[in-house]
């Protein structure tokens, strides 16, 4: 059985595992041809768990850098739905 502080750190490690995620899905399925609505909704989801994740794990470390770098993720997904939208009319 795994005990509480390694479990929070294994959750505090996924939060900040789902921030590189992004960044390697989105080098990956970059270029004119992408789906701006799959890239937008993998940025949310993985952003969402991430930032559950950072919550879940209690230890402010990983609260702090999970919230932060999840919520750069969620923003930048923000701006790309908005462009999106724009480029659209």
């Amino acid at each position: 059985m795994l005990n509480k502080k390694k479990t929070k750190n294994i959750l505090g490690a996924l939060s900040i595992l789902t921030v590189l995620i992004s960044i390697i899905f989105f080098f990956v399925i970059r270029g004119p041809n992408a789906n701006l609505t799959l890239i937008i909704s993998v940025f949310t989801v993985l952003s969402g768990l991430g930032v559950i994740f950072a919550i879940i794990s209690k230890k402010l470390w990983f609260i702090i850098t999970g919230i932060i770098l999840n919520g750069a993720v969620l923003v930048l997904a923000y701006f790309l739905l908005l462009a999106f939208g724009i480029s659209e009319q």
